[in-house]
């Protein structure tokens, strides 16, 4: 999701509680706060000698400890007025991907992409999801795609591995 696209969700439902599923049915603590938001410059060199450069947004949220047991959770209008706030100290690339950071006891720490939003009740639940690396020079690197790997190709003796 495009940092623009996140600014018009939140800004078409800002009466309703801002809820984050991190993985399925699961969700981060109602003590969540947005303790950070980078602005990233991607500039890369891939594994076929291919370069490429974007930017992101990375929206942290943590946990307070201080506040575990807290069942209400966060407007959408007070993360706006946060959001918000960011972007009149440091402008946003609003055609940035957007992702956030997060990690818990249980989780380790990721930068999970946006796979959707829903409207439950009251609520606006941001889905996210860990995003698998992947080799970006398949072609260069004679790298077959899954769907081109026979699932013979990979068997003992077959000098693949």
């Amino acid at each position: 999701m495009k940092t623009s696209e996140l600014f018009d969700v939140l800004q078409s439902h800002q009466e309703k509680a801002l809820l984050f599923e991190y993985a399925p049915n699961l969700l981060v603590g109602a003590n969540y706060h947005i303790t950070e938001v980078k602005h990233i410059k991607i500039d890369s060199v891939d594994c076929g000698s291919g370069t490429d450069s974007w930017n992101e947004t990375i929206i942290q949220l943590w946990e307070s400890p201080e506040e575990i047991g807290k069942t209400a959770f966060m407007k959408v209008s007070k993360a706006l007025a946060i959001l918000e706030k960011v972007g009149q100290m440091k402008a946003y690339d609003l055609e940035a991907e957007v992702k956030f950071e997060y990690s818990n006891a249980n989780f380790h720490t990721a930068q999970l992409f946006v796979t959707g939003f829903e409207i439950k009740n009251e609520n606006l639940m941001i889905k996210l999801a860990v995003n698998p690396t992947d080799c970006k020079a398949k072609e260069t690197c004679g790298v077959e795609s899954a769907e081109e790997v026979n699932e013979n190709a990979c068997a003992p003796g077959s000098g693949c591995c």
